[in-house]
């Protein structure tokens, strides 16, 4: 019986997953916008949080005890409103206002919309916010986690890395940093902009607890995230492998993906695979 809710869990998740996908890739259509790719990256990651993991009430964005979640790499808004909707926080039909003039739901994440902890889309800002929060939370002994969301390219970003400094200094293992680790960043692959290899080993080095996953794997995912704090007195880095554009097939794998908005072809056929209409 716990193999066949497992299995039941995971489905349901992978169907949240694709649900957000398919948001996503309607609001970037309608808005002639741009991050679509790095939008789909992270889907079963926002998925399996948002249903799985994150301590959170929608009736009540401002529970004192709630997980607090930075999505640091602010571009991939889309699928944060998305889960958010989806969750509760505001109406699903809102969706179809993101980057339309006067909404509030804009580009990049935005504080003023009801579950969103940090206006972010400056890279670099998100990790050295979230070890503050989860300070205050540790001297507050306050029992929420912080969770941030990273992406790959934005560790270019030397804020970053005084962060990762920071963190284990003051034991914070109340803090769960995750980096969407595509392999693509805006102009170029992650390996030719300025390469992170070995990813995982530099953590360590810093004293994270690390453990690498496949970002698309949605059991390994629920597993790790149960499993959280990795050590006591550590702060928690996951490097998930992920996809750029996972989900729809001619955009995987694609640095074009970064910035282009579907064609009223592509986003049928994109809608289709996913199972889903415009």
């Amino acid at each position: 019986m716990v193999n066949e809710n497992a299995s039941s869990q995971t489905l349901d998740l992978r169907n949240r997953a694709r649900t957000l996908r398919a948001h996503s890739v309607r609001m970037i259509y309608r808005a002639r916008a741009s991050h679509l790719g790095s939008c789909l990256s992270i889907a079963d990651l926002v998925a399996c949080l948002y249903w799985s993991t994150l301590r959170i009430d929608s009736n009540h964005p401002a529970w004192p005890e709630r997980d607090r979640f930075i999505l640091s790499k602010g571009h991939g808004a889309a699928i944060l409103y998305a889960a958010l909707a989806e969750r509760g926080f505001f109406a699903v039909s809102e969706l179809a206002s993101y980057c339309q003039n006067g909404s509030r739901l804009t580009g990049h994440a935005t504080s003023g919309v009801p579950g969103v902890e940090l206006s972010s889309g400056s890279l670099g800002h998100g990790l050295p916010v979230g070890c503050g929060i989860a300070l205050a939370a540790k001297r507050g002994k306050l029992p929420f986690r912080t969770f941030v969301l990273l992406s790959d390219g934005e560790l270019d970003e030397g804020s970053n890395w005084e962060a990762i400094l920071f963190a284990p200094q003051h034991q914070l293992d109340n803090l769960v940093a995750i980096v969407d680790y595509n392999k693509i960043q805006s102009f170029g692959s992650v390996k030719d902009v300025l390469d992170l290899d070995p990813l995982a080993d530099k953590f360590r080095a810093f004293r994270w607890a690390v453990k690498e996953v496949d970002g698309h794997n949605m059991q390994e995912l629920t597993d790790t995230f149960r499993s959280l704090p990795l050590e006591s007195g550590r702060p928690t880095a996951i490097i998930a492998h992920t996809m750029k554009g996972k989900g729809v097939s001619f955009m995987e794998d694609q640095l074009s993906w970064h910035y282009k908005s579907p064609t009223d072809e592509q986003v049928e056929i994109a809608l289709k695979e996913l199972e889903f209409a415009l």
